[in-house]
């Protein structure tokens, strides 16, 4: 597939990583085109590296997943301003919306940033609800104590749920689709508490993840 990624920071990098893992074409965009280029002069120094491009945001037109690796206030606004170039397109949001205190989230109750973003997207736009869970240090690695990571989906199209589960299993993670986009808000919450215990009783050093573990 080709994947789209809007953003060249930490996250960015981890998502890339795995896409480039998986056998995808990746590119590239960000508000700073210098530190997109940079970002995919490093990953082509992965094995994978060669599929992975930096450049303006056209590539969001062919795009078959267009990952918005930015902070929700950001995402939301970007995901307005690409307005119908974004429809028919699966667009993925990362985000999680808590306060610099880590002490709570910055949407209503009753709703979501996935679903904010998803109200500011023009209609048409798939919009799937995932990688929140995961700290970008995992994601470059894939793994925590040898275990694959899981990740967390949620949207109300399905077709675009099972594009997301696509690339992170081709990724080497573990894809949990959990539902409608409604759930992003259960993902969410609990990633503010997985966020905060990072900086509580000594922390985990950004280098945790949560589980799903069955029999």
């Amino acid at each position: 597939m080709n994947i789209t990624i809007i953003g060249a920071g930490n996250m960015a990098r981890g998502i890339a990583t795995r896409a480039l893992a998986g056998g995808h074409t990746v590119h590239i965009t960000a508000k700073d085109p210098a530190k997109a280029s940079q970002l995919a002069e490093e990953l082509r120094a992965q094995p994978a590296g060669a599929a992975v491009r930096a450049g303006d945001d056209s590539a969001v037109d062919t795009a078959d997943i267009v990952v918005l690796a930015v902070p929700y206030t950001a995402a939301k606004e970007l995901a307005a301003a690409y307005g119908a170039r974004l429809s028919g397109r699966t667009l993925v949001d990362i985000s999680n919306p808590v306060d610099a205190s880590l002490d709570a989230l910055l949407v209503a109750p009753g709703t979501s940033a996935a679903e904010e973003i998803a109200r500011a997207s023009a209609p048409g736009t798939h919009v799937v609800k995932a990688f929140n869970t995961t700290f970008a240090t995992t994601l470059v690695a894939g793994r925590v104590d040898d275990t694959p990571l899981d990740v967390f989906i949620a949207g109300d199209d399905e077709a675009a749920r099972e594009q997301v589960a696509e690339l992170v299993a081709s990724g080497g993670l573990h894809a949990v689709d959990v539902g409608a986009l409604k759930h992003a808000r259960e993902l969410e919450g609990f990633q503010l508490l997985h966020m905060a215990l990072q900086i509580r009783d000594g922390g985990y050093g950004w280098a945790s993840t949560i589980k799903l573990i069955t029999p």
